[in-house]
This record gives C-alpha cells, structure tokens and sequence, in this order.
C-alpha cells in the first residue's frame, strides 16, 4: 500500500493538532521509510520479479526488522516515546504516532501475498489485495480522498502557501502512485532502494514546509 499509509497519516491531523504532517507521515511510513536502509546494508533482501504480483513487481523476500508485527510496535514506541520527549507532547500525540506506526503493518496485511511476518522468524502473512490492480485502486484511492477531506476539514491555511503547498502535495501522491502502478520494473535494487529513500525525503521535507503554512481548527 501506498497512499493509503499517507491517508491515515492525513486522517490523523485533526486528532493530534500539535504533530506536524510530516511527523505522523514519518509515523505511518515509518516501515518503508527503515527499509530501503536496511536494504542497502544488506540486513534484508528484495528480488526484483515482475508478475509476481499485478501490482508490484517487487518480491519482498525477508523483511524483518522493518516489517514484522513485532518489530513495529517496538519501533513505534521508540519513536513515540522520542517525539514525546522532544517536542513535549501529550499522551495523545504518543498514542497517535505508535498507532500509525503499527497501522503500516494492518494494512501491508490487506494487501500483501502471504510475505508479512508477526516477529522475525514466524509464518508469514497476507491477504494478497495486490492480486487485483482495480481492487488495489478502489481501497486506496478512497481511503486516501477520506484523509484528505479530514485533513482539510481539521486545518485552515494561513497563507497562500498552506493553501497551495498542499494542494499540489495532495494531488502529486496519487499521481506518484499511478506512476508507480503502471510504470516499468525498477532496473536494480539499489535502485530501489536510492529512489525511496530520496522520495521519501522530498515528501517529508513537502509535508513539514506545506503543513507549518497550516493551523489546526482545533487545540489540543
């Protein structure tokens, strides 16, 4: 899943007013945002194989540390727990950021083929959404129109930069997705890897600079 990790990020905005955008994005992507670094140290491993499922031709071979149940929740609390301490936020920020922390691996589980494990070393897991490319669409797109309209519905821009920061961050994730569905096979895993961590950090950089242009309706 892709947009759909960024929909509850989104979604969650109104819930934990004094997190930034970027901070409960980092929270839900958090596994994909460890991964690609993993990869690169060799700690997992991904095998490029196209067909191997109609959405991604991505083979996720063993992914542990960045994936399993277990290890999730573990990284949630640390991140938490870190934010916590950091900016000084309440319980409910913490709750919030270990809940879309532990969320990436509920929905992987949706759309996953049986790759998913509960803590390294267990069965893995999957009910393999990512077989149909139409289904795939129709459960991500509407989960990510959600998010937005409870984004939307929870902030108000202070300037013009708010207000077209993300409306341009809004409309390039689907368009980054659609990219991502039908576009070929990546020619390497490194360039796997490279790609997502520089993706993601663009991402998070657009979502800090277009969401400070932003005030929550609500205090928390």
């Amino acid at each position: 899943m892709f947009i759909g990790h960024f929909a509850l990020g989104l979604a969650a905005r109104p819930q934990a007013p004094r997190v930034s955008l970027a901070m409960l994005f980092t929270a839900a992507q958090l596994a994909d945002l460890l991964w690609p670094i993993l990869l690169a140290v060799g700690v997992e491993q991904v095998r490029i194989d196209p067909g191997n499922t109609a959405v991604t031709p991505l083979d996720f071979v063993s992914y542990p540390y960045s994936h399993s149940l277990l290890t999730l929740l573990v990284w949630g609390l640390v991140l938490g727990w870190g934010y916590r301490l950091l900016a000084g936020n309440g319980r409910r920020a913490f709750v919030v950021i270990v809940g879309l922390v532990v969320s990436h691996w509920v929905l992987d589980f949706l759309t996953h083929r049986p790759d998913l494990p509960l803590y390294p070393g267990s069965a893995k897991f999957g009910l393999g959404l990512w077989s149909s490319i139409p289904l795939t669409m129709a459960v991500e797109v509407a989960m990510y129109g959600v998010g937005v309209w409870l984004y939307l519905r929870g902030t108000r821009a202070r300037d013009q930069a708010g207000r077209w920061g993300f409306v341009t961050l809004a409309a390039f994730l689907p368009l980054a997705y659609v990219a991502n569905l039908f576009g070929p096979p990546p020619p390497s895993v490194p360039a796997v890897y490279w790609s997502a961590m520089i993706g993601f950090g663009i991402l998070l950089w657009w979502a800090w600079w277009a969401d400070r242009h932003r005030e929550a309706m609500t205090a928390d």
